[in-house]
């Protein structure tokens, strides 16, 4: 069953140990079917509950997956394996549109805002018992999202939005609980719910975000979570809408134990307004990140919620890292409250290209997704071979298995590595390689 790789251990944390080396050795093939519990005790002399142990810790890491009698296996995509290594890599000539990065020119200067942080900090050295969160930032943050109708709650800061998300999923979940994620979705989110132990549950969605129906599926299907992209979702750049945020509150309101998690991808990058769904489930929260509007290197994200998670979050995060950063957290007020980055520019740069490319791709007859933000979602025929095929052409696209789960073949690029007078290139080669896609949503 296993080849030539054996493996071995007489303890749980031993035989767990050896199966992963297996695997990042390349030995133990992603769908691998394992031994049987009582085979592979008998094998190596140890009682099967020591093996059930081992299994039971590989599943909670979301290196393997369980189906009762028909036994275990390795992940089609174990935890360990990155959804970000499924990527073409640029060669010379080939035109880089597949990375998701902000465009450079829309970017501020950071030495302003990080001099300034600096020069406070030589007046008031940040010392161990300061408070976590600078208190002009919590300000700031809480009055902006006051504005946008995000209910009150305390404000917490964390190291990006992926580790506020997996914060608040720690706080709240166990390994084997489900949580409902949108997909397409977030190659970085899709990675980061088994990586954590958690089962993750795909939610078609549209542009007006997920589908109220896929919703109300995975709750009654016991979802213990959910996580939804207020705007410029990533890949497909579908932002939910009011109609649709009545709907989606209306199916959480029926489920008030479920976690909400709202992730506001787009601020300070688009011009549509947020349309929170808080405030209808007992435990929530809604994460920004300053990756987008100010540079991926800006490790920053706020957060807000419900009393209960974020002093959870908080807490957690006192007995490790202990704060964010209060040297970021200036730069972060300087920016803010200097307006170093206009919200219209930046949404207008993109919305200018992300539009351009969809009505090319429209006119060439290939259906495009692109409400908002920087991305560009395309279904094709074939995945691989239209990736190959633009790669030929001169683009390097990201292939759309990084982003899905259940959804169809499809690929994302990224406008803000395009100039203008690309877009008219680009849908030419795309119309070449998409081949006949299905019409209609993500799915």
């Amino acid at each position: 069953m296993l080849g030539e790789y054996r493996i071995e251990g007489r303890r749980a944390a031993e035989i767990a140990a050896s199966v992963e080396r297996g695997i990042g050795a390349g030995h133990l093939a992603p769908g691998q079917p394992l031994p049987p519990l009582r085979e592979l005790a008998l094998e190596l002399g140890v009682n099967p509950n020591t093996v059930a142990a081992a299994y039971r810790t590989l599943r909670d890491r979301g290196v393997i997956e369980t189906a009762g009698r028909r036994g275990s296996r390795v992940r089609a995509r174990p935890s360990s394996t990155s959804r970000g290594s499924i990527r073409v890599d640029a060669p010379a000539g080939v035109r880089e549109v597949s990375d998701g990065n902000p465009d450079p020119a829309l970017l501020p200067p950071l030495r302003d805002a990080l001099a300034a942080a600096a020069r406070e900090h030589d007046g008031r050295p940040g010392r161990y018992g300061d408070a976590a969160v600078l208190p002009e930032l919590a300000r700031l943050a809480r009055a902006a999202l006051d504005e946008d109708g995000v209910p009150d709650g305390p404000v917490a800061v964390t190291s990006g939005s992926l580790d506020a998300i997996e914060r608040v999923l720690a706080a709240h979940l166990r390994p084997g609980d489900a949580v409902a994620v949108e997909d397409p979705g977030w190659g970085g989110l899709l990675d980061l719910v088994p990586a954590l132990g958690l089962r993750p549950v795909p939610m078609a969605l549209d542009d007006d975000g997920p589908l109220p129906d896929e919703l109300e599926r995975a709750l009654r299907g016991g979802a213990r979570a959910v996580v939804v992209t207020d705007r410029a979702q990533n890949p497909t750049g579908a932002a939910v809408g009011a109609d649709r945020a009545r709907e989606l509150r209306a199916v959480l309101a029926a489920h008030p134990h479920v976690l909400l998690i709202e992730d506001d991808h787009g601020h300070r990058i688009v011009d549509l307004p947020l349309h929170p769904l808080a405030g209808v489930t007992n435990s929530w929260v809604l994460v920004r990140s300053t990756a987008k509007a100010y540079g991926p290197d800006l490790r920053l994200a706020v957060l807000t919620g419900d009393v209960v998670t974020v002093d959870r979050v908080a807490g957690r995060q006192g007995l490790g890292p202990g704060w964010v950063s209060r040297l970021l957290q200036r730069a972060v007020v300087e920016l803010w409250t200097t307006d170093a980055v206009d919200p219209r520019t930046v949404a207008r740069s993109y919305g200018e290209r992300r539009d351009a490319l969809v009505r090319a791709l429209a006119e060439r007859g290939v259906e495009a997704r692109g409400r908002s933000g920087m991305n560009v979602w395309v279904p094709v025929a074939e995945e691989t071979g239209a990736v190959a095929r633009l790669l030929h052409a001169g683009w390097a696209v990201a292939p759309g298995a990084r982003f899905r789960m259940a959804s169809g073949p499809a690929v994302r690029l990224t406008v803000s590595a395009m100039a203008g007078e690309e877009i008219e290139a680009v849908a030419d080669a795309l119309a070449d390689a998409a081949g006949a896609a299905p019409a209609g949503g993500y799915g």
